[in-house]
């Protein structure tokens, strides 16, 4: 009989304090959505603010809102009224929003480390070579790349079977979690998860030689003056990386350290 419901979990062992979990996710989840919408109203507004970097940011800020709204429906539900089921097709299309906007996400970090090595390297061209049109256009091929690797998710999901297991392990859908419980053969599942895996590695890969490159610019700058006017090109971006990555490898390590210490029966 093939499953018709999906379980999430919140943090094993500790169901009987889901309530006082919710606290902290919440006010996590809040001061992203409030600090993500606030960037994105300044921005908007203050005409100070429309440059290529400030885009970026505004580009960023929009993906990680979108994560964050895409996440946050079935962890109130699971902490808030223990409520962990969800139907596949719930399940695929949260799957697809969630790697979709995390692949914009990726994608925008990856523009703005190429943006600022620009700025640093070429800072009197900066303005004519990153033009508002080619930023504008450059956004859009990246958000039409990254969705065109997230559509085909849900599908190879929904051709598989689900017969046996229906728990899976996190408080929202991801594609490697589900297809491990397919009962039918997930190969090409595994395939393309793989290709999209190797191809964020390559994305990070490139925005570490971009910052190698920026450490060997600011070395050959003599002055100190200089040194700190380069950081300050830098400090927008850095400060967008911990917002993305702060409240989620936080949430990934409540979650792993909970697993271990309470493992299920």
């Amino acid at each position: 009989m093939e499953i018709s419901t999906f379980f999430l979990i919140g943090i094993p062992g500790m169901e009987h304090a889901h309530i006082w979990v919710l606290i902290p996710i919440c006010l996590m989840y809040l001061l992203a959505i409030l600090g993500n919408c606030t960037i994105l109203f300044f921005i908007k507004t203050e005409t100070s603010l429309h440059a290529p970097m400030y885009y970026f940011l505004s580009m960023l800020a929009f993906s990680d809102l979108g994560l964050s709204i895409s996440s946050l429906p079935t962890m109130l539900r699971i902490f808030l009224f223990n409520a962990t089921g969800i139907s596949p097709n719930g399940c695929f299309a949260q799957e697809f929003f969630i790697h979709g906007f995390s692949a914009i996400e990726s994608s925008v970090l990856l523009i703005m480390s190429i943006d600022h090595f620009i700025a640093i390297y070429s800072s009197l061209r900066y303005t004519s070579i990153l033009t508002s049109a080619r930023v504008f256009k450059i956004g859009l091929i990246f958000a039409a790349l990254c969705i065109m690797f997230a559509l085909p998710f849900p599908f190879i999901l929904k051709r598989l079977k689900f017969c046996r297991k229906s728990l899976l392990s996190h408080s929202y859908c991801l594609h490697l979690d589900v297809m491990k419980l397919a009962c039918s053969d997930n190969r090409v599942n595994v395939i393309y998860g793989l290709f999209v895996a190797l191809t964020s590695l390559l994305y990070l890969g490139c925005i570490s030689v971009s910052y190698m490159l920026i450490l060997k610019l600011i070395l050959g700058i003599a002055s100190h003056k200089g040194h700190l006017k380069v950081l300050n090109t830098c400090i927008s971006h850095i400060c967008a990386v911990f917002i993305f990555y702060v409240p989620i490898v936080t949430l990934a390590a409540l979650h792993r350290f909970a697993k271990k210490c309470f493992p299920s029966h």
